[in-house]
């Protein structure tokens, strides 16, 4: 049974890419908690991120490094936070969050409610972004 993610991978199910390898895909929350917030995802199925092997583990990491860079240098911000939840579906993947304050990382606020017309103007300007 695929996951949500793999189905975006796949393309059978939209999302507003930001960046993509042969190995890993990044793409927008579409419930995002600031505008920029952008999951990166193995394009191989794996519920838990400490089960990947420690090579492509330190591979999805690197590819979320330059993707982070794309976020800071295109969403005004102090920072790019990490999270590592893992429970909301059952496929590996990082959160990164553009943040000015560690309040900012709460995920029971309220989620924004962007349109897909700034969703693909965010989507595009982080992409343009990445080295």
């Amino acid at each position: 049974m695929s996951t949500i993610f793999t189905k975006i991978v796949k393309g059978e199910i939209p999302s507003y890419k930001v960046a993509e390898s042969d190995r890993f895909y990044a793409f927008l929350d579409i419930n995002p908690i600031s505008k920029g917030h952008t999951l990166v995802i193995p394009k191989s199925e794996i519920d838990y991120i400490f089960d990947m092997e420690s090579k492509e583990l330190s591979d999805m990491v690197a590819f979320a490094q330059n993707v982070a860079k794309g976020i800071k240098a295109a969403i005004p911000c102090k920072r790019v936070g990490v999270a590592v939840l893992g429970l909301e579906v059952p496929h590996a993947h990082i959160h990164l969050i553009p943040i000015n304050s560690e309040s900012d990382m709460d995920f029971r606020k309220p989620k924004l409610k962007l349109d897909g017309e700034e969703m693909n103007r965010i989507a595009s300007s982080i992409t343009a972004a990445i080295e």
